[in-house]
């Protein structure tokens, strides 16, 4: 169905005239008349009975005039739908409890009006987040870009925009529990517990750690969740964990878990953030300035990075 038809349709139902219902749309009263008529041909009835004055909707037509109504409106829905600045930008933060998705939420919060959709690709390695951004599926996503050395596809763009720092997550009968900060040598003697974890690209950045500190840090074993990790962590005299400064986690009170910055230097995990060079939507702009404003101001000398992410 012709939808010029049926939006002539429906103006010259509202107007009760073809060259009032014309002069809306910019046309002709003889290409709306004409329009009406192949849309009466198309269906087979008859729309509107001529008057002196003007026309009126016959019985059919009044039938009709809803749905081309809802028609109309489903046809503005789909063109909102995939049109740059009305569409939803679609944001991969890869977790939901992480750095990416707290800076995402404070940045939603500074601009509550745009339409958000945020998603979380945790079990899709970098080259399948950077495909979906390449298929124009996403409009973004943060990844360290270990294996690549930084570099991205032909077609698409990176900045390092966060630098998330490390802090030990301990229980309250860790020997470290009491700390204030604590030092990457003195973590040789404390291994940390990382169960579960799959990604090349984590794994790959704390294997660079390890190797650089002399940590011990023990990916090895199956993970039953956040909750199952940090419910040992509590209970524990050993083990520990690291946290991402910008992460959120949650537990109960009486797990009385520390979580304890590491200094001098501080380990930090970077992200880029990655996108398409030809996406036009705005606001995917207006976020990428906001993660340049913010990385400036929160970046610092004192931290320690992989040698290709320098």
């Amino acid at each position: 169905m012709d939808l010029d038809a049926v939006r002539t349709f429906v103006a010259v139902a509202e107007t009760g005239q073809f060259q009032a219902a014309a002069d809306d749309l910019g046309v002709t009263q003889q290409a709306a008349s004409k329009r009406v008529a192949t849309l009466e041909r198309e269906l087979g009835v008859q729309l509107f009975a001529r008057m002196a004055r003007g026309v009126r909707l016959t019985v059919d037509g009044q039938a009709l005039l809803p749905h081309a109504r809802e028609l109309l409106r489903a046809a503005e829905r789909a063109t909102a739908a995939v049109t740059p600045g009305r569409r939803a930008l679609r944001i991969d933060v890869v977790n939901r409890r992480i750095a990416p998705s707290n800076v995402l939420h404070a940045f939603y919060q500074q601009h509550p009006g745009i339409e958000l959709d945020v998603v979380a690709l945790a079990n899709a390695d970098a080259a399948s987040a950077l495909a979906e951004i390449s298929a124009g599926t996403l409009d973004a996503t943060f990844r360290s870009l270990r294996a690549s050395a930084r570099k991205v596809p032909t077609g698409l763009r990176s900045a390092r925009v966060i630098d998330d720092r490390h802090e030990l997550l301990v229980g309250p009968r860790h020997p470290l529990a009491n700390a204030k900060t604590v030092t990457l040598t003195e973590l040789t003697d404390h291994p940390i517990w990382m169960p579960g974890m799959s990604d090349a690209e984590p794994m790959g950045y704390y294997d660079d750690l390890a190797q650089a500190f002399g940590l011990t840090i023990d990916t090895i074993g199956p993970s039953f969740g956040v909750e199952a990790l940090i419910a040992e962590i509590a209970d524990s005299t050993r083990l520990a964990t690291f946290v991402g400064e910008g992460s959120r986690y949650l537990w109960p009170e009486s797990y009385d878990l520390r979580r304890i910055p590491v200094v001098n230097p501080t380990p930090v995990y970077p992200l880029s953030v990655i996108w398409r060079a030809d996406n036009p939507h705005p606001v995917l702009a207006n976020f990428l300035e906001y993660l340049r404003t913010r990385y400036r101001a929160t970046s610092s000398d004192d931290v320690w990075t992989p040698g290709w992410a320098r």
